[in-house]
């Protein structure tokens, strides 16, 4: 598993109710004291809530598309994935850093936050519940070939898992393996066949007609 230090003081702990955090406390009074004190506008703190919370997987499905179909945008986005992201005009926000993950047949990346929920929201949307829960991140690190197979996922032996473990400073992009038979297919239909999940590593990218 690849070890990085967290720093997540910065980001709200994953509970099991729906009741405020501390964070979310403080988090709200210092955004009322900015709102008072005229630093921002409350119209300016919507329209970015607005622009999070319009972002989806089908924008990483797009930049997952365009590394199946272009090779030196592939290489890119593996060597310097804020760069490749950039020129594909994919505004990845206040993101510090963001890592490309290629899958292949020997090797099957899977992402996970162990302490809280660190997530790459810009690219990928809201993450789904179970990647914010106690079971998934805990076991995964622990079981991942179990945690995938409860997913439907079942690798053969000789393939190596890798689990990486986003951070405040650190969120992944997996970019799964192109399916077989889409040697025809347009970039377009390639990023239908791409799932949130295949991103996360947890699935793989939907073969046609599928």
């Amino acid at each position: 598993m690849e070890e990085h230090n967290h720093g997540h003081d910065a980001h709200t702990q994953v509970g099991d109710s729906h009741e405020m955090t501390s964070y979310e406390k403080r988090a709200g009074a210092i955004l009322s004291l900015l709102t008072e004190k005229g630093v921002v506008a409350s119209d300016e703190i919507w329209r970015a809530i607005d622009d999070m919370d319009s972002r989806t997987p089908a924008l990483g499905a797009k930049v997952v598309a365009r590394a199946w179909v272009d090779p030196e945008f592939k290489a890119q986005l593996l060597t310097d994935t804020k760069a490749a992201l950039t020129e594909l005009d994919v505004d990845i926000g206040s993101l510090n850093t963001v890592v490309a993950l290629e899958n292949t047949d020997k090797v099957h990346n899977v992402v996970v936050c162990t302490l809280c929920s660190c997530y790459p929201r810009t690219i990928l949307g809201v993450p789904p519940d179970w990647y914010k829960s106690l079971s998934y991140r805990s076991r995964v690190v622990v079981d991942p070939r179990g945690v995938l197979r409860e997913f439907g996922l079942e690798l053969d032996p000789d393939v190596e898992v890798r689990v990486y473990d986003s951070t405040a400073d650190i969120r992944y992009l997996v970019i799964p393996s192109r399916p077989a038979g889409t040697e025809a297919a347009t970039e377009d239909e390639l990023a239908g066949l791409v799932s949130r999940d295949s991103m996360i590593g947890v699935a793989m990218a939907s073969a046609p007609g599928k």
